[in-house]
C-alpha cells in the first residue's frame, strides 16, 4: 500500500519540517477507547463517531472516542480500582504520572464523547445508566472543564474501573502534521445496562459497525480513515468476537507514519 497521499498544503510543510527548516510542534498526550460490543452473531462491533468537516483536526473522520490529557487527569484524588498507575506505567511504557492521566483521560473522554463511563460505586460493579439530566449536566461541566474527573467522581459516590480497560496501541501523529498527539488506544466493552448516545460536540455522526465492514466501506472511498483507526479496526476484523478481542496478547509498540517521497509525490508511510 502506498501510503495516504498528503494534500498540497500539508505537503510543503513536510517537505520544509523533512530539509529541518521546520521544527515539528511538540506532540500532546491522549487517549482514545475502543468501545466493544456483540453484534448479531456475537461479532464484535465498534463504536464510531464521524468528526464534523469544521473540526481542525481529523476533518470528516471516523474515530473512537477519546481526546487530550487534562492535566487534572493525573490528580491523585481520582478514586482508583484495578490495575494501579504503577502497573499501568509498566503496560504503557510510560512513567507514573503520564500513565494515571493517560487512564483516566480515556474514561473521561470516553464519557464525554459516547455517555458511557466505566467507573462504579465499587471495584467490582459498574453504573447502569447514565442517561439523565443529571448525568447530562456533569458531561457537559466535563466538556467545559468546571468540573474535573476527580471531583465527578468523588460527588457521585464512584472509583475508575481501570480493569475495564485494555491497553491495544501507541500512536504518535507524525512530524509533519501540525497538531499532534501522542497516543494510547485502549478496547473496553459496553457495560451492562449503559447505552451510547448521540451526545454531539465535536461529531455530527455515530455508528456502531463491524470492524470489517468499516474497514470495507473506507476501501470503497465511502468512509474516511485515518491510519491508526484503519490499522486497529482491521486488526480487530480478525476476532471472532469480544472475548477474543479481550484475550488477545498485546504488545505496546510506538508506531509514527512518517512522510515519504513516492514517485514525487508526498504520502504517509506506516511501517508493518
Amino acid at each position: 500500500m502506498p501510503g495516504m497521499l498528503l494534500p498540497a498544503e500539508l505537503a510543503a510543510r513536510a517537505r520544509e519540517v523533512m530539509a529541518g527548516r521546520l521544527q515539528p510542534v511538540p506532540a500532546r498526550d491522549a487517549a482514545t477507547v475502543v468501545l466493544l460490543r456483540p453484534g448479531p452473531g456475537g461479532h464484535p462491533q465498534v463504536y464510531l463517531l464521524r468528526r464534523k468537516a469544521t473540526m481542525a483536526f481529523a476533518a470528516g473522520a471516523y474515530v473512537f472516542p477519546g481526546g487530550s490529557v487534562d492535566a487534572r487527569d493525573t490528580d491523585q484524588a481520582v478514586a482508583w480500582a484495578g490495575p494501579s498507575p504503577a502497573e499501568w506505567a509498566e503496560v504503557l511504557h510510560a512513567d507514573e504520572a503520564v500513565a494515571r492521566g493517560l487512564v483516566c483521560a480515556a474514561v473521561r473522554e470516553t464519557f464525554e464523547e459516547s455517555g458511557v463511563l466505566l467507573a462504579g460505586p465499587g471495584p467490582d460493579s459498574v453504573v447502569d445508566d447514565t442517561t439523565g439530566d443529571d448525568w447530562e449536566a456533569d458531561r457537559l461541566a466535563l466538556i467545559d472543564r468546571s468540573l474535573s474527573f476527580a471531583e465527578f467522581l468523588s460527588r457521585r459516590g464512584l472509583v475508575l474501573r481501570t480493569d475495564l480497560l485494555k491497553a491495544w496501541a501507541h500512536w504518535i501523529t507524525p512530524e509533519v502534521e501540525t497538531r499532534r498527539f501522542d497516543t494510547r488506544f485502549f478496547v473496553a466493552v459496553l457495560p451492562e445496562g449503559q447505552r451510547t448516545r448521540d451526545v454531539g460536540g465535536e461529531a455530527d455522526r455515530v455508528v456502531w459497525q463491524r470492524p470489517a465492514e468499516a474497514v470495507e466501506l473506507a476501501h470503497r472511498g465511502e468512509i474516511f480513515l485515518m491510519p491508526p483507526t484503519y490499522r486497529t479496526l482491521s486488526e480487530l476484523a480478525g476476532c471472532a468476537d469480544v472475548a477474543e478481542v479481550l484475550a488477545t496478547p498485546r504488545d505496546i509498540v510506538t508506531i509514527m507514519p512518517r512522510a515519504v517521497e513516492v514517485d514525487g509525490e508526498l504520502r504517509l508511510v506506516v511501517a508493518s
